[in-house]
């Protein structure tokens, strides 16, 4: 029905894409915003100055109520206990330490499985992530759920930066808005509900860019928000000055790591500050950067845990993410293994914006963008290797074996034997002594989502001796 859907839309005329664009957009911003919402924006702003202490009572006692919810009311958890109590196991659910970790494999098999059994799925609101490993997840959201994360958004993906849900804004954003076949602009439509111009990131070229400026500029749009790549690949394209003239508030960074190369040609490239976003469609974990450049997580939103290459939690360093979700309570997941790896600081220092929010240093990527060594490391964030105002557009590293690794990129005008170089010589330093294959292309495949994979890796660790379910 989807499908069919998407194929009667594309058929229609650029007028009436923008005009069912917008009807959709007047559906969705009925479950996301209400009466309510300044109100939740404001008391989320208020959290922010809290205490450690005041933080870690709130997840407590948020976290005492999904849990006994996901242990009596969710299927799959109530089954997996009880199976538990049959073996003799006498371990409390109220202790989070004694749940499994849940992978995406297992919330994908059967999603139903883990909606309560109070509430009727027809009631909730039907999202599917945007399958980062190419299969989407189903998932299902409440009212309260949906307007309670767009409040989160509004206060701390929009707010911090001085624009509002309020203001004309364009997205690069991974949805098919105009058939993949079409060839002549528009490149996008506008859809009033959100008074947001949608671009199609699977348009964006050297020879299309100029259409998507004159769009920005027509549409007079006060920020942009986007996949890093897109956003990256924009400024590429345009070049100098061409976005910079728009006069734009900000550049919102979402759904991929961004890279110190890549935020300083996006400020470059548009004039103005870029801000790195984390979250997902399975509401377990978020965090945005303030304006003095922190990476701050969002406490309402999920009890946060890190695991290293064994397995083992710890308190900070480079790790695995996993995260039990405390803002959607009618499809609870518990202990999550979320697909990302970050780096955690060792202490809570202050930031200078003043808000007590704890911290990130960093996103690292994808916990299967990680590429391993003959001598057994696993190495992640090999954006350091494009540093040095390198002669590229964009490039994607695909380690073929452990002592060979494909550059797939797309060149920029001068690009030589000495752009080369310093990639190679910045990924032997990293990763030893192995081939470095260069391989031109005209542009780097995104995937089914519309995201960018900047590393492939196609070795495989042993897998971690935990019991995933």
């Amino acid at each position: 029905m989807r499908e069919r859907l998407l194929q009667l839309y594309h058929r229609l005329p650029p007028p009436l894409r923008s005009f069912a664009a917008g009807v959709r957009g007047w559906q969705l911003k009925s479950w996301r915003y209400g009466p309510e919402t300044d109100e939740l924006v404001a008391a989320a702003h208020e959290r922010e100055r809290w205490s450690d202490e005041r933080w870690h009572d709130w997840q407590d006692e948020r976290l005492a109520r999904i849990l006994h919810r996901a242990a009596t009311r969710v299927p799959f958890y109530r089954a997996l206990w009880e199976e538990r109590r049959r073996r003799g196991d006498r371990a409390s659910w109220e202790v989070l330490a004694n749940w499994p970790l849940l992978s995406k494999a297992a919330l994908r098999a059967d999603p139903t499985a883990f909606v309560a059994d109070d509430r009727r799925i027809g009631d909730l609101f039907a999202e599917q992530s945007s399958g980062s490993s190419g299969t989407p997840l189903q998932l299902w959201w409440s009212r309260e759920t949906v307007r309670a994360w767009y409040a989160l958004f509004e206060a701390r993906w929009r707010n911090w930066y001085g624009v509002s849900r309020h203001d004309r804004w364009a997205i690069l954003g991974g949805q098919l808005v105009i058939p993949s076949a079409q060839r002549r602009p528009p490149y996008w439509v506008w859809n009033a509900a959100f008074r947001q111009l949608y671009l199609s990131s699977y348009h964006l070229s050297a020879t299309t860019v100029t259409h998507y400026v004159e769009a920005m500029r027509r549409q007079r749009v006060r920020y942009i928000y986007g996949y890093t790549s897109a956003l990256h690949a924009l400024a590429q394209y345009a070049g100098a000055g061409g976005l910079a003239q728009l006069g734009l508030e900000v550049a919102i960074a979402n759904a991929e790591p961004l890279l110190a190369h890549q935020r300083r040609d996006i400020e470059a490239g548009f004039g103005c500050p870029v801000r790195e976003t984390y979250g997902m469609s399975e509401i377990v974990a978020a965090a945005g950067e303030c304006e003095r450049g922190t990476l701050h997580l969002w406490p309402e939103v999920g009890r946060l845990e890190l695991l290293d290459e064994t397995g083992d939690l710890r308190s900070h360093g480079v790790g695995e993410l996993v995260s039990t979700g405390l803002v959607n309570a009618d499809m609870p997941l518990i202990r999550y293994r979320v697909g990302d790896r970050a780096a955690v600081p060792a202490a809570a220092a202050g930031c200078a914006c003043g808000r007590t929010l704890p911290r990130l240093s960093s996103i690292e990527g994808r916990t299967d963008d990680v590429v391993y060594t003959r001598d057994g490391r696993a190495v992640g964030r090999l954006d350091p290797v494009f540093k040095g105002n390198l002669a590229l557009h964009e490039a994607q590293l695909i380690q073929e074996t452990v002592d060979r690794m494909r550059v797939r990129y797309v060149p920029a005008p001068g690009f030589s034997t000495r752009d080369e170089r310093i990639i190679r010589d910045g990924l032997r330093e990293r990763l030893g002594e192995i081939e470095v294959v260069f391989e031109p292309v005209a542009a780097i495949e995104r995937g089914a989502n519309g995201k960018f994979r900047a590393v492939v890796s196609k070795v495989r660790p042993a897998p971690i001796g935990v019991g995933a379910s």
